[in-house]
């Protein structure tokens, strides 16, 4: 969490005019992870991994219907759940829409609070609010299943856009957003790169291609501007030049040609119970994940 002291943590909520609504999105947070974080490989712990589903169809079915999209692996079925929110009457439907995703599943032995419940926390609070007051373009939000596999969900599903030709305005992979840590040194990189970012792991990062790089300037300095530190880096070749930089779902999606940004607090650059059983709520930071979820619903108002 981040080490900052009593004085420094709810300094993004004194900052702001939005405290009360904060307080409110916090709480819708912390409801999420509490139900979300638990045991979910979908092999070894089938149990915590249906609740996990059925936590988000549920949510999800506040809001619009819920399509689920079947994929076949070693067997047996596994699902990517969607829910497509329209954009605000004035604007053509016809758009392609923003489609904002996270994976619900674990690897074995991990609670996965960070990893990732964070992120389908986020995505069910994004789904609240572009569901009460609609974006300008339409919103399409996906938890895939089988990230920690090889990223099966996604692929299964992008083959699947690809197949019905399907345009994308733009793709959003949620990958770890609660983990800070304000320390010096506390924040480590992929060789090279420390010499052009922050050593402190008190930001949350974007990471597109050169393709992304006017969405990368515009959704940073909209989350900026919440009082959240934000840092972005276009990966070249599809990030195959900095491996690190495709380990999330939104990989799939820069190999089929899409635009696409992966959302995260740098996993175990940065968090030392990365696929630990530690992995746990107590070693979140609910502020530091809060003001993530109100940059990323400005960032994405302004797409």
């Amino acid at each position: 969490m981040c080490h900052a002291g009593n004085g420094d943590k709810n300094h993004l909520f004194e900052l702001t005019p939005f405290r009360f609504s904060s307080l409110n999105l916090q709480h819708n947070l912390l409801t999420h992870l509490q139900q979300v974080i638990r045991d979910r490989d979908p092999y070894l712990a089938t149990e915590g991994h249906f609740y996990a589903q059925h936590y988000i169809r549920q949510q999800f079915a506040q809001w619009g219907t819920v399509e689920t999209h079947e994929f076949e692996f070693k067997g047996k079925l596994h699902q990517n759940l969607l829910l497509n929110l329209p954009a605000y009457s004035p604007m053509p439907q016809s758009n392609p829409p923003i489609l904002i995703a996270a994976h619900y599943d674990t690897v074995p032995g991990s609670p996965g609070a960070d990893d990732n419940a964070t992120g389908i926390a986020v995505l069910l609070e994004l789904a609240r609010s572009f569901a009460t007051e609609p974006a300008r373009l339409p919103i399409r939000l996906v938890a895939f299943d089988l990230e920690e596999s090889g990223l099966l969900g996604s692929k299964a599903y992008v083959v699947e856009l690809q197949r019905q030709h399907q345009p994308l305005r733009l793709m959003l992979s949620l990958e770890m957003l609660g983990y800070c840590d304000r320390t010096p040194h506390s924040q480590r990189y992929p060789a090279g790169l420390n010499y052009f970012y922050p050593d402190r792991g008190d930001f949350i990062g974007l990471i597109g291609t050169w393709q992304t790089i006017p969405d990368l300037i515009r959704l940073s300095h909209q989350i900026r501007k919440t009082g959240l530190p934000c840092e972005w880096l276009p990966a070249g070749h599809r990030g195959k030049i900095v491996p690190d930089t495709r380990r999330s779902d939104h990989a799939p999606f820069w190999d089929a040609g899409y635009r696409a940004i992966m959302v995260t607090d740098t996993a175990n650059l940065r968090n030392p119970h990365y696929h630990r059983r530690s992995d746990r709520l107590e070693t979140l930071d609910l502020d530091f994940l809060t003001g993530v979820c109100r940059g990323l619903i400005e960032g994405i108002r302004s797409v």
